[in-house]
């Protein structure tokens, strides 16, 4: 088992992460600049630190949960930062959510002071992270994940391995993107079926019997797209035109359809790209081709 861990930042996540290293039987070495935050865990077995250089002194690994990656710079960096006591030897594991650019170059920094690195942000609540039930995103080489393993093992019950160091921030940022944008599309259908005058919680039990509640991604993009298969199930053309169909009710009720606005004109780009009559899972082609050639288009 690992010596003494370094941990940095004990906010709602980051203090029960810490109580289950704790519970794991992990010697913790806790700090944060909310000093309450830290004497609750030093009652539960924590060693407190002064600052991030204390957190890291004679510390096996380092792990920092903060809210943004300017914190997590200042962190490692800054006066009494990190990196003025990390031992070379140690294992830093970053579980902050933050641009995977800022992740980049902290990887370069660390690198240069011959220091390893692994990003692993999280997913899922608050509550999952009490239990220990954490998703983990990890990104970093493959003998650095299995040295953290046991620490994570601690903190989640499901931990995938994204690839090289970043690649963590990248799919969590990718994970939130969807999950976000999402809740704005639930917000929207269910204050359409209110406005329609159906019962919220039956459109909520018939969209769960439907792709509207089940979700692509375990539905129609491995069936269809991802297996390189268009034909249609549902075809574009008639994504379009029943998208037109919910809008034009939108907008005789005045409630809210930016979303809906947003993916109306979406399937007008596959129609227009000549996919009409293909399944609608193919509008995910035709937003790659974009990427690609706005890749293309800046690469000159």
């Amino acid at each position: 088992m690992p010596g003494t861990i370094g941990f940095v930042g004990i906010g709602t996540m980051g203090a029960p992460m810490a109580r289950n290293l704790l519970n794991g039987g992990f010697d913790v070495k806790a700090y944060d600049v909310d000093r309450t935050a830290v004497a609750a865990l030093a009652e539960a077995g924590a060693r407190p630190a002064e600052s991030p250089a204390d957190a890291a002194r004679d510390c096996d690994q380092l792990i920092t949960m903060l809210p943004n990656g300017e914190i997590v710079e200042t962190a490692l960096f800054g006066e009494a930062g990190i990196a003025e006591t990390l031992p070379r030897e140690a294992l830093y594991v970053d579980m902050s959510t933050i641009l995977p650019a800022q992740t980049d170059r902290i990887a370069r920094r660390l690198g240069e002071l011959g220091v390893r690195m692994v990003d692993a942000p999280v997913g899922r609540s608050s509550q999952h992270a009490v239990e220990g039930k954490l998703l983990i995103m990890a990104g970093g080489e493959a003998a650095d994940l299995e040295r953290a393993r046991p620490l994570l093992d601690c903190m989640g019950d499901t931990i995938v391995h994204c690839g090289p160091v970043g690649a963590g921030g990248r799919m969590k940022i990718v994970n939130n993107y969807m999950s976000i944008a999402l809740n704005v599309l639930t917000a929207e259908s269910l204050t359409m079926a209110e406005r329609a005058g159906l019962d919220p919680e039956q459109a909520r039990e018939v969209m769960l019997g439907t792709v509207a509640g089940q979700g692509h991604m375990g539905t129609t993009y491995p069936a269809k797209v991802l297996k390189g298969d268009l034909t249609p199930g549902f075809m574009v053309d008639l994504a379009h035109k029943d998208m037109g169909l919910a809008l034009a009710m939108a907008a005789d009720m005045d409630a809210p359809s930016w979303m809906g606005a947003v993916a109306h004109q979406a399937y007008g780009l596959a129609r227009r790209d000549g996919r009409g009559q293909q399944d609608w899972t193919a509008l995910y082609e035709t937003l790659r081709s974009m990427a690609l050639d706005s890749a293309r288009t800046k690469a000159g």
